[in-house]
């Protein structure tokens, strides 16, 4: 299991169009790309890691209002049993008319072999 699937999983689920890296083609008015952050494993006392946690960034991108999609996904990841790290507008992008609000996500796995 990856955090990354998960999320093409939630993405598909709400409806968003997703990508990870950059958002290749031309892009809808709505849209998601997934950056992965970090994959650490928890504090283990025997050498032994069983617990792999991912962290990934959402981005998401629209040319409408943005908080309607925002709580949409921030109650479809809750759902999930996934944690919310941090949340924050990033900013308009003027040339392209487009919103970015950003999601941090987190999650954990057992270990697999």
């Amino acid at each position: 299991m990856s955090l990354l699937a998960d999320l093409n999983t939630i993405a598909r689920n709400v409806g968003i169009s997703v990508e990870t890296g950059v958002f290749s083609g031309t892009a809808p008015a709505v849209y998601l790309v997934l950056t992965p952050l970090s994959d650490t494993f928890d504090i283990h006392g025997d050498n032994t890691p069983g617990v792999d946690v991912q962290e990934v960034r959402i981005s998401l991108f629209t040319k409408g209002s943005y908080t309607k999609r925002k709580n949409m996904l921030v109650r479809a990841i809750l759902a999930a049993d996934m944690t919310i790290t941090d949340r924050r507008y990033v900013g308009h992008d003027d040339d392209t008319g487009y919103h970015n609000y950003a999601i941090d996500v987190a999650h954990y796995y057992e270990l697999e072999d």
